[in-house]
């Protein structure tokens, strides 16, 4: 049997997936989490096969949450599953150690089949999705532009975001002058809202 966690913040969903995936006769739903701290919680406590991962959660990302399971729970292999299909976010999730990105508009059959792939030790990726990030190329944005870009996504004033990432004002300018200028837009908020479609943030 493949041993399953599946993290999902909304609960019909998640007992929906978990009812569908363990009629399958070779998977096991072992655990369900709601939040990036209660599915690495259940990973460490059950040790499962394969995580199945969203990315939006209340508390963390799955990216996040799958770089974690990838040191502690090495042997765990990581599908994300996602209503996001940004290409972004595929390579983040990759970067991450993700072994699948699959987007949640597919059939319950396809998803039973990734499982058993990921876990097989082959890479599962949405083909749309994959051929979107080929065409969109890579993140343009450092580590700290990122994060700047974030903590502006708000409407944030300088003087808050200066505040929030102990850097002064006027690094904080240049940041946002470079985000603005490398997402081809006119104002943070602009840059910020580009950076999140294309899941850069």
């Amino acid at each position: 049997m493949i041993r399953l966690l599946l993290a999902e913040d909304q609960g019909m969903m998640r007992g929906a997936l978990a009812l569908l995936l363990n009629l399958e006769p070779d998977i096991e739903v072992v655990a369900q989490a709601g939040t990036a701290a209660e599915a690495m919680e259940a990973a460490r406590e059950v040790r499962p096969d394969v995580a199945l991962l969203d990315i939006e959660m209340p508390d963390g990302s799955g990216l996040d949450t799958a770089a974690m399971l990838r040191e502690q729970v090495p042997d765990c292999r990581v599908l994300i599953l996602t209503t996001f299909g940004r290409p972004g976010y595929l390579r983040q999730a990759m970067e991450a150690g993700a072994a699948g990105f699959l987007v949640k508009d597919g059939p319950v059959e396809q998803l039973a089949v990734a499982v058993r792939r990921v876990l097989a030790g082959h890479r599962v990726i949405d083909p749309a999705l994959a051929a979107a990030a080929l065409a969109a190329g890579p993140n343009p944005l450092t580590c700290r532009e990122r994060h700047v870009l974030t903590a502006a996504a708000d409407g944030a004033t300088i003087a808050d975001i200066a505040a929030r990432l102990h850097l002064s004002e006027s690094t904080i300018r240049n940041y946002l002058s470079a985000a603005i200028g490398k997402t081809g837009t006119r104002n943070r908020i602009e840059a910020a809202l580009s950076a999140r479609a294309n899941g850069w943030i």
